[in-house]
This record gives C-alpha cells, sequence and structure tokens, in this order.
C-alpha cells in the first residue's frame, strides 16, 4: 500500500498524553485520539524527529516549530502526525496536533483462501 497525505487536525483523547515525553521538553503524544469519527490507539512510536526555523524576529537563532512522530496504530497503520507549536491563526487555536499521513496495514501474505483449502 501506499503512503496517503491527509493533512487534517486530529482530536487528543483526553487523559491518555505521554507524560514521558513532556519530561524531555516534547509535547505529550496523545496515546489515543480520534480522526473521522473513529478512534486510533498508538501501539508503537517508529520514530521522533523535530522541524525548526529561523527567528521571525530577525535574529540568527532558530526555534522549534513542529515535533514530528511516525507511529503504528493498534489497527496497524503507519500514521505521521506532527504537534505545532504554534497554532496558524487564531481561528485554529485549538488545533495544535495534525495528521500528515497514514499508510493502510499491508495485506496478510501466504496463502490465500483457495489455496488455504486444498
Amino acid at each position: 500500500m501506499q503512503e496517503q497525505l491527509i493533512a487534517e487536525a486530529i482530536t487528543p483523547v483526553p487523559g491518555t498524553m505521554d507524560t514521558g515525553g513532556m519530561a524531555r521538553g516534547e509535547p505529550g503524544l496523545p496515546m489515543r485520539f480520534t480522526w473521522r469519527g473513529k478512534e486510533y490507539a498508538v501501539a508503537e512510536v517508529l520514530r521522533r524527529w523535530k522541524e525548526t526555523g529561523p527567528c521571525h524576529h530577525g535574529s540568527g537563532e532558530r526555534y522549534v516549530r513542529k515535533h514530528w512522530f511516525e507511529l503504528r496504530t493498534g489497527d496497524g497503520c503507519v500514521m505521521k502526525l506532527y504537534f505545532e507549536r504554534q497554532p496558524r491563526s487564531a481561528r485554529e487555536k485549538h488545533k495544535r496536533w495534525w495528521l500528515h499521513t497514514v499508510m493502510p496495514p499491508e495485506a496478510p501474505t501466504g496463502l490465500g483462501a483457495s489455496e488455504a483449502g486444498s
């Protein structure tokens, strides 16, 4: 299966944030979240990284703009989520977690249904 671009906000399930990440200065990754009316559970974090950008006020400093997480959900999807440190606009101030891409679970390999009975 191929990775699909989504670029939609997700809704973290309250009380499911990874407090270990918060102790490291990262946002607390929601271990459960909803997207398009379905709840997903994080089974495994595959990797984490940060996206930085220059200061908006002219200094030479760089600041973390996004925290990225690649994860596998309980149903086997591989998703890339990110947390925006600053909201895009005042209207979207509550939309900080975004689903960037989804790769559906791979189809099982092995014997097909017609071969299994032979």
